[in-house]
């Protein structure tokens, strides 16, 4: 039986995992990732029964009941990096016996959904519509770090953008993966899309402040691709390694985003905040009604 060291998985001296701060039995099986710490305290109130309150660094924590179903709300701070943290240390309170520190005999999947913003690509999409990501496509990198990556993507896919966008191999391999097709079901009335996963929020994004892009019709090239019946749809900067993560570790992983930033025709709504808090009611019951746990 293997044992994972303790410098490979950190646990707080509280019994806690190092980063975020959880204990093993404060998760819930139902679980909704927001960027924005600031965030939880606002969504906190849709709660009942809160059992407990965390705060560590970006991840501030609360568990409590969402109606009938047990919710842990969580910030993860941007970036996929960040992300890396949360789905790594997730997966370990579900599934590591902190007291031997080996594999649980039985696995336990999680339901995750990431509710963000997102800057919309295509013309066609106002702000504040809802977009739920049926496939997140990382230009960031990180899920070509994990054995399996090719396992849980889609290499043709891949290879199709890869040529209409003629990659720079000095660029990380793009990777496309397949939100949770159950959660999927729960936003039948929401547009849905390739989300594009950016490593940053300018260039990666294809803003120009002072520095020239690499590719300067990058953002055309973005708009006009065409996959199927697919299009890339938003840009956002956590979703893919939350739909990859969770392929690789066996959870249900999706992104759905309310649309801030209208990149075709230059609109931004800067005071989104309080009709993310109007959505949250709407998504969160669709979340949670769909889930037996």
């Amino acid at each position: 039986m293997k044992i994972i060291e303790p410098s490979e998985l950190v646990i707080n001296s509280d019994g806690s995992v190092f980063h975020l701060h959880l204990r093993p039995e404060q998760l819930a099986e139902n679980v909704l990732l927001v960027g924005d710490p600031d965030r939880v305290a606002l969504l906190r109130d849709l709660l009942t029964d809160v059992e407990f309150d965390s705060h560590s660094r970006e991840f501030v924590a609360v568990t409590g009941f969402y109606g009938r179903k047990r919710l842990t709300i969580l910030s993860t701070g941007i970036g996929t990096d960040n992300i890396d943290i949360v789905m790594n240390e997730l997966d370990a309170l579900a599934n590591i016996d902190f007291e031997t520190r080996t594999f649980k005999n039985e696995h336990r999947s999680l339901n995750i959904l990431r509710l963000g913003t997102s800057g919309a690509i295509q013309s066609d999409i106002p702000t504040g519509t809802l977009v739920f990501s049926q496939y997140s496509a990382g230009i960031d990198g990180l899920l070509n770090w994990y054995e399996g990556r090719d396992n849980v993507c889609d290499k043709e896919l891949e290879r199709a953008f890869m040529e209409h966008m003629k990659w720079s191999p000095l660029l990380a391999t793009p990777y496309f993966v397949k939100n949770s097709e159950e959660t999927g079901m729960r936003f039948k009335d929401a547009m849905q899309g390739i989300t594009l996963s950016a490593p940053g929020f300018y260039g990666p994004q294809g803003r120009v402040i002072r520095l020239q892009l690499w590719d300067p019709d990058y953002l055309q090239k973005l708009a006009t691709f065409k996959y199927k019946n697919l299009r890339i749809t938003n840009f956002e900067m956590e979703g893919s390694a939350i739909a990859g993560l969770s392929r690789l570790m066996g959870h249900r992983g999706a992104t759905v985003c309310m649309i801030i930033a209208q990149r075709s025709s230059k609109d931004m709504n800067v005071d989104y905040k309080g009709l993310m808090i109007e959505k949250a009611g709407e998504i969160l019951e669709k979340f949670c009604s769909e889930h037996g746990s």
